[in-house]
């Protein structure tokens, strides 16, 4: 008995503009479902369309599945610089008398249609006159190779998500595979490039499936083993349609600069479309135990913000604190924002244990963070202003000599706080928010233990002047 064949996956984008949300999904579909059997994930660019291939949208393509954490094996491979060999597979079926040679023009073409319709026909399908033609008959004349597609019967598409699909032989054209100019045609560039590059599983945008019958013939007339199919419904946006630039960002480098966590989309896009019981946040290495393409469903997808905020929410807050603080550095450059100073980094990194627990991305991050951003002497927001009335200017003066003698812990600092509020006659509340304007400008803010244990004694003692004065 034979065993299985090694799953292999690829994805194949076109580098005609910037990695879509839908096809960093389908990416990651494959690199979920081939990774987690143990098997490659490949990446191929489909550059045939030299007007509108672009290295810089390879680049971005690249750079947008290298954020999202999607690995590919190997070097990525051009379709373009492999026309040699798909003219070399299109010239074998013509010897394996699969195809054939056309000369048909494409006036030719046009007047059989238009006859095809005026006599009523509900789909014009060229027969073209050479198909079974005497090779005596053959005019010296440039000619394309068409493949023989059945007249009769019906072509299935055993596919994982859409189930059985059925398509009538007498809807398929004799598909031409390579044109009068020697060129290739998409349609056998994809199914030669996929069975030399081994792949086993076909997972793409259900967009495709109408590309699947006519893809399975060719296979059929090279005698190779067809992949099984698995074609995923597109992404809508939240109204239920198309997703387009009206409902938000579509690019995945967008997302980086929007500053969502890379392991938070992962798992907002893993379940977008797909679930696995009552399983909602999950890490990569459980969702490579648990995905599965049956798991997959029919229907499009809606893009929740609200739920990738969620999602990415609980991701920050799971995070490694140094994974954290490298992720933060990579957003700031992405969003074009400064880098943070050596000063502003290593409090970053003492603060991040808290700030990380109330944060969905990392724009509210450094919001919270701006305590340890600001540099004296700080200017109170309006409602700051309000809490540094008189009296409680008179507190923070009184209380500044017994922070200099305080050790500079929680456990040491909470007593003398709660004692200068009662002193005062008022609860701790009425005391933070003075502490808060003071040391960070704003009325919320985190913890001010927190901050004050991050910023340190002296720093803290200086603002509190700053307040006073």
């Amino acid at each position: 008995m034979n065993a299985p064949r090694p799953v292999v996956t690829r994805f194949a984008p076109s580098p005609t503009g910037y990695l879509h949300i839908g096809g960093g999904r389908t990416a990651l579909f494959n690199w979920l479902y081939s990774r987690g059997r143990g098997g490659k994930f490949l990446l191929r660019i489909e550059d045939t369309d030299r007007e509108r291939s672009t290295p810089e949208a390879t680049a971005a393509i690249l750079r947008g599945l290298t954020w999202l954490g999607l690995d590919w094996d190997g070097e990525a491979i051009s379709q373009f610089e492999r026309k040699g060999r798909h003219a070399a597979v299109a010239h074998e079926m013509l010897a394996r008398g699969t195809a054939y040679k056309c000369f048909s023009t494409q006036e030719e073409i046009a007047i059989y249609r238009a006859a095809q319709e005026a006599a009523g026909a509900s789909y014009a399908v060229f027969q073209s006159p050479w198909r079974d033609a005497d090779p005596a008959t053959f005019p010296n004349a440039p000619f394309a190779i068409r493949m023989k597609a059945p007249r009769t019967g019906e072509t299935v598409i055993d596919d994982k998500v859409q189930g059985r699909v059925v398509i009538q032989n007498a809807t398929l054209d004799d598909m031409i595979v390579l044109r009068s100019d020697g060129t290739p045609v998409y349609m056998l560039a994809v199914v030669v490039d996929d069975h030399d590059m081994g792949v086993t599983h076909v997972i793409r945008g259900d967009d495709h499936l109408n590309n699947a019958a006519r893809q399975q013939m060719v296979y059929d007339a090279m005698g190779w083993e067809v992949p099984t199919w698995a074609h995923i419904p597109l992404i809508h946006g939240p109204d239920g349609k198309k997703l387009s630039k009206r409902h938000g960002a579509t690019g995945v480098e967008e997302y980086q600069a929007m500053g969502y966590p890379a392991a938070g989309m992962r798992n907002y896009l893993t379940r977008l479309g797909w679930a696995h019981g009552d399983a909602e946040i999950f890490s990569t290495a459980e969702a490579l135990q648990m995905f599965d393409l049956e798991g997959i469903g029919r229907a499009p997808a809606r893009l929740d913000f609200k739920k990738l905020e969620n999602t990415c929410g609980h991701h920050m807050a799971m995070a490694d604190d140094a994974a954290l603080l490298h992720e933060l550095a990579a957003y700031l450059g992405a969003a074009g924002h400064p880098a943070l100073t050596a000063l502003q980094a290593d409090l970053m990194a003492q603060a991040l244990p808290f700030l990380k627990k109330s944060a969905k991305t990392f724009p509210e991050l450094l919001d919270k963070a701006s305590f340890l951003m600001i540099q004296r002497p700080i200017v109170p927001d309006a409602k700051a202003a309000e809490a540094l009335d008189a009296v409680s200017r008179g507190i923070l003066k009184s209380l500044t000599p017994q922070l200099q003698n305080a050790s500079w812990t929680k456990e040491a600092l909470e007593p003398v706080l709660t004692e200068a509020a009662t002193a005062y006659g008022i609860g701790f509340g009425k005391l933070a928010a003075p502490l808060r304007a003071a040391i960070a400008g704003r009325t919320v803010t985190p913890s001010v233990y927190d901050m004050m244990l991050v910023i340190g004694r002296e720093e803290t003692i200086a603002r509190l002047a700053d307040a006073v004065a």
